[in-house]
């Protein structure tokens, strides 16, 4: 699904890089959380995979066009931000130039949210309106997800709603899912993988393999 060979990215153009000579392979179907300390460049590898930013060298190969993309929590809609559910997804449809008018309903429901289809946006708590972003970022039947923090300003019984969604998406609907994590007890109950970003470094691990090199340096 995701191909990386020999990427290197810094921001300035020139050393020291934030990624230097990584190499990556992200099998379809993974479930993979990127973790590392705040500042080792987890978000600017998601950029990069986006083509939001673009490497100094190397090369990134996604075998599919259709991404969906859920950015990190933000507080950007307070009471009076006037825009419901639906307008919001018709905007994002719009853009992707979509004409299912079933697309929208198809995937407020497989986030359990189609009951607020009309409801402002701004009037939701933080973990509805994460799935609310997340069923945005499935209107056009991506094959890969991206989440960047996906828990991030969100209550711990929200938090288990949005990652039981993931985990469905990931084994029910064979999408591959790519996500920024700070919380790494989620990332070790929930992904098929990890990678860890040190010092512009990767590393790939399975689960188990990962649990172990912990509970050895610990």
């Amino acid at each position: 699904m995701i191909c990386i060979k020999d990427l290197t990215f810094s921001y300035t153009g020139s050393p020291p890089y934030l990624l230097n000579k990584i190499n990556l392979n992200v099998k379809r179907g993974t479930y993979l959380s990127i973790i590392g300390e705040n500042g080792s460049a987890k978000t600017t590898l998601i950029k990069l995979i986006l083509g939001l930013l673009h490497p100094l060298k190397g090369e990134i190969r996604v075998s599919s066009k259709k991404i969906g993309y859920v950015p990190q929590f933000l507080e950007t809609f307070n009471s009076e931000f006037p825009i419901t559910v639906s307008e919001l997804i018709k905007c994002h449809m719009k853009v992707l130039k979509l004409k299912d008018r079933t697309a929208m309903d198809r995937c407020l429901d497989l986030v359990g949210m189609i009951d607020f289809k009309n409801s402002l946006i701004g009037n939701l708590s933080g973990g509805q309106r994460q799935k609310i972003f997340i069923a945005r970022a499935l209107v056009g039947n991506p094959e890969l997800l991206i989440f960047d923090e996906p828990s991030t300003g969100i209550d711990i019984p929200s938090q288990k709603g949005i990652y039981k969604i993931i985990r469905n998406l990931n084994r029910n609907s064979s999408i591959t899912v790519l996500s920024v994590e700070h919380n790494l007890k989620a990332a070790l109950e929930n992904s098929t993988k990890i990678c860890t970003i040190n010092n512009g470094n990767v590393h790939l691990y399975d689960v188990d393999q990962y649990r172990k090199s912990i509970a050895f340096k610990n």
